[in-house]
């Protein structure tokens, strides 16, 4: 983590693959640090057609339309964090010998001497919120840092830039941690882990796999998921530096080493003097924003990571109370005749729609979308005893619908024939006619949304125009 030398990539022909959101910038940092690129992109649509235009004009070599062969002379792939790794291209690296980075590993290799210490988050739901509180703490405690990584602000740019951070908060998905494994964080959570993103990794074991190389190499803290034995596994099965510590993180009253409530208050049993006898007052429960259990949960591992940090007990308090949720995660829409209308419109897999319909008593719950080769038996019999009524949009929503006739065949469920935007004033409506006073209508759909929407921000922005035009 400290001084050393940053990697030479002068005359090195390396190939990107992939243009976008992390093509796209890899390949301007490796042209400019005098590498030979070649980008290939399978599609060759118009947009692909003016980004190569772009870096054809930098002197960058762009290759449309032919994503799977691997460029004569090529040294070193850079890819796309979404690429999957049986591809083609990938097949023939490996046969050559040539190592492939995700565009995270390229920016730890570019790391200057004392660089920043990453803080590293992942997990299948949740990673986005704690980073953004991570952030927020740190922040709190004076030092300079940013929420980066699969959050928005590119970890490269976050690395190469002009500004000096004192540490990062880094959101890592299971594919980029699949394409790093040089790095090395200061300390990392593993939030939780459910079926996700399996027709990418293979299978769960892949997949835990990947989560679980967050860990490798930490100096400080592997901080985990009590309630999630799966992540503690994932903590005993790392190899990281010696003294560095799991800590824990709890619903319940935290024991040694661990972050828990009691009564109210988030306390620290980990990072205090005597962990046997003492514990810290961090926060309290009211500080977070918004308090369903699974989101005191974020907050929790958020504390632990700042507090491995060595952030003070006050900072961890202002951090949470500054802190501000993204759009469509458990936002509170409006009231509409004595029922509160919440868009989750995050819960893109039944993990998330899961900890989303723990948060309310009695749901009318709207789901359906792509399913993404899930199943829903164990979501809906888990959920149950909280639906009022279910109204079901999206591609797949069969899949839903047989689950809830196995599961919990007394549920009336409204079944919308429709994959066109204009059913979510629809299935809103319907909601509504479901819906009693004291009810929550729930758009926690379990599902990706691109059958009907762009991305799920779209489909919350939905969701919210149609009860603001049932309230007016």
């Amino acid at each position: 983590m400290g001084s050393r030398e940053v990697i030479d990539l002068q005359g090195t022909h390396v190939t990107v693959a992939g243009l976008g959101v992390s093509g796209i910038p890899a390949a301007k940092v490796l042209h400019a640090r005098g590498a030979h690129v070649t980008v290939v992109n399978d599609g060759d649509d118009a947009r692909a057609r003016e980004q190569a235009a772009e870096l054809e004009a930098l002197g960058v070599t762009v290759r449309l339309g032919d994503g799977a062969t691997l460029p004569e002379g090529t040294e070193l792939v850079v890819t796309a964090p979404g690429w999957k790794p049986d591809k083609p291209l990938f097949t023939a690296a490996r046969a050559a010998g040539v190592e492939i980075w995700g565009d995270v590993e390229l920016a730890w290799r570019l790391r200057g001497p004392d660089a920043a210490p990453w803080l590293a988050v992942t997990g299948t739901n949740g990673k986005t919120t704690t980073t953004q509180m991570l952030a927020s703490i740190l922040k709190a405690a004076g030092l300079r840092t940013a929420a980066v990584g699969n959050i928005g602000v590119s970890v490269l740019d976050a690395v190469l830039g002009d500004e000096q951070y004192d540490v990062l908060a880094v959101e890592l998905s299971s594919y980029q941690l699949h394409w790093a494994p040089s790095l090395r964080a200061h300390s990392a959570a593993v939030l939780n882990l459910a079926p996700d993103h399996l027709d990418w990794h293979g299978s769960m074991e892949a997949y835990a796999a990947d989560k679980g190389r967050v860990y490798e190499g930490n100096r400080v803290a592997c901080v985990y998921n009590v309630a999630d034995k799966a992540t503690e596994d994932l903590v005993r099965a790392a190899d990281v530096e010696e003294g560095c510590r799991a800590i824990g993180f709890t619903l319940g009253t935290p024991g040694p080493s661990q972050l828990g409530v009691v009564e109210g208050i988030l306390v620290d049993r980990a990072f205090v003097e005597d962990r046997h006898k003492n514990a810290q007052e961090l926060a309290e429960v009211s500080d977070v924003n918004p308090p369903a259990p699974h989101n005191i949960a974020n907050a929790l591992a958020a504390a632990a990571l700042a507090r491995a940090f060595g952030v003070p007990a006050r900072a961890v308090r202002d951090g949470l109370r500054n802190f501000t949720p993204d759009a469509h995660r458990i936002a509170h829409v409006a009231d509409v005749g004595s029922v509160a209308y919440v868009d989750d419109s995050k819960a893109t897999n039944t993990h998330a729609a899961e900890a989303s319909l723990a948060a309310y008593e009695s749901i009318v719950w709207i789901a359906g979308g792509l399913a993404k080769g899930a199943t829903f038996d164990e979501l809906v019999t888990k959920s149950a005893k909280r639906l009022r009524g279910v109204v079901l949009i999206g591609q797949d929503r069969a899949l839903i619908r047989e689950a809830l006739a196995r599961h919990a065949p007394e549920v009336p469920v409204v079944d919308l024939d429709r994959t066109d935007t204009g059913a979510m004033l629809a299935a809103v409506r319907e909601a509504q006619a479901l819906a009693v006073a004291g009810d929550t209508v729930l758009l926690a759909p379990a599902c990706a949304s691109m059958d009907m929407f762009a991305n799920y921000n779209k489909r919350g922005e939905a969701f919210a125009e149609a009860v603001r035009e049932i309230g007016s």
